[in-house]
């Protein structure tokens, strides 16, 4: 399918608020994610996690004619598939979406277990927005104290769960704007997640900017 000129680039469907926010805040960085400059809108879900798996067709369904892609973006973690892989739940939305008129122009995303597992990288941004700079024990110290992070792993086992305690920890509010600010700071190469690896990998096959640089 050849995109019109009155088609914007992208939508996004997503899950929740802070996905919502942290999508903004990475796509405010076109030379970081290696692509140009896209044109897009941010849709959120009102079934949340379980909407996007079940639910996606039908939604994107009326814009198949409004943008040249889309991306559905979700946690395995309340999806109602938890007992199917990342890719296998990745595969079906994809089947789902392409019989309803956007062949291969759509892409979904399954992060394992849920959101918050981006969040934790070894940036000292993270320290900073969760409010642990200049905290003693340091944040991934305290993190292996209350048993959040084991051994070597790079991330905790319940990442939602080490957010919302950390924030607590640290008494610093909750809100979808934290999101947001890690998306716009943190280097993208620091997050080896493999739902964010094929994120970046599907907007640079579709959006390719050949002079950006990277981070």
């Amino acid at each position: 399918m050849t995109p019109s000129p009155e088609m914007k680039d992208l939508l996004v469907l997503v899950a929740d608020r802070n996905m919502e926010f942290t999508v903004k805040g990475l796509l405010t960085r076109p030379p970081a994610l290696g692509i140009r400059v896209i044109t897009y809108d941010l849709f959120q879900h009102p079934w949340h996690d379980a909407g996007c798996r079940f639910n996606s067709k039908e939604f994107l369904r009326p814009f198949v004619n409004q943008y040249s892609r889309s991306i559905v973006i979700l946690d395995k973690e309340g999806c109602g598939q938890e007992n199917q892989s990342r890719t296998e739940i990745e595969n079906s939305i994809e089947g789902e979406i392409s019989s309803s008129g956007w062949n291969e122009r759509a892409a979904a995303i399954v992060i394992e277990p849920e959101l918050e597992n981006w969040v934790w990288s070894d940036s000292p941004h993270v320290d900073n927005v969760l409010g642990w700079h200049g905290k003693q024990p340091s944040l991934r110290e305290w993190l292996r104290t209350r048993g959040f992070l084991q051994g070597n792993a790079a991330k905790p086992d319940t990442p939602k769960d080490a957010f919302k305690e950390a924030l607590r920890t640290a008494r610093k509010a909750h809100s979808s704007s934290l999101f947001f600010e890690l998306a716009q700071k943190v280097s993208f190469e620091r997050c080896t997640d493999e739902a964010f690896v094929k994120f970046k990998a599907v907007l640079r096959s579709w959006f390719a900017e050949t002079n950006s640089g990277q981070q």
